[in-house]
């Protein structure tokens, strides 16, 4: 299938977009303990922002043909020790490794064909390379409402929103028995942006079972 080159210059300008946003967003919040819970069980906003950290260095690692992460064990034993870290610490990492991302995509925005060919992720999935500057947008963008700092699902990116439902939408049918499943009624009447927490596992839907894509 032919890359969507535009569509995919839209996907990298955003993701660029909300990792400053994001960096920003950051600097001005009064200084937070890193043990402080997060909206995902048994992670602190530390592990939260380390993780962020590492996977915007794992997705340079990818754009590059490197292995996304040595290991599972080497990711988690390492977001495990940046958790505690000081506020400031927790901040500089994420800017600076947010900064490396952001140099290397715009690197690649005038070669088409970093853009061919798949990539694969931490635990083998195999996805187009296409989709690499979407899907770590998603981690910015869901991850800051993970935080439970104050952003919530409603104040995610509208532009990221519209793009990665129809990603998720697509994942969803293609886990399916052959032919058209459609979305259960419940799912299709809710706010679009509580229709990709269903997806990604943040919201649930009475009556209606996880999506299966987390």
């Amino acid at each position: 299938m032919a890359v969507d080159v535009r569509q995919v210059a839209r996907e990298v300008e955003g993701c660029r977009i909300s990792q400053r946003r994001f960096v920003d967003w950051l600097k001005e919040q009064p200084p937070l303990a890193s043990e402080r819970p997060s909206r995902l069980p048994e992670w602190s906003i530390g592990h939260v922002l380390t993780h962020l950290s590492h996977n915007a260095d794992s997705y340079v690692n990818l754009l590059r043909d490197l292995p996304q992460y040595d290991s599972v064990e080497d990711r988690n034993s390492a977001i495990e020790a940046g958790s505690n870290r000081i506020w400031t610490d927790l901040i500089d990492d994420v800017r600076s490794s947010c900064e490396r991302l952001d140099a290397e995509l715009s690197s690649r925005l005038a070669d088409p064909s970093t853009w061919e060919g798949s990539a694969t992720l931490l635990g083998g999935a195999v996805v187009p390379r296409s989709v690499l500057p979407l899907l770590r947008w998603r981690e910015v963008e869901v991850h800051w409402v993970d935080l439970g700092c104050g952003h919530d699902l409603h104040d995610l990116d509208r532009h990221y929103l519209r793009s990665d439902l129809r990603l998720l939408e697509m994942l969803w049918r293609a886990r399916r028995p052959i032919g058209m499943t459609p979305l259960h009624a419940d799912i299709l009447q809710i706010p679009p942006h509580e229709r990709l927490g269903w997806f990604l596992g943040r919201v649930e839907v009475d009556g209606v079972p996880p999506s299966g894509l987390t």
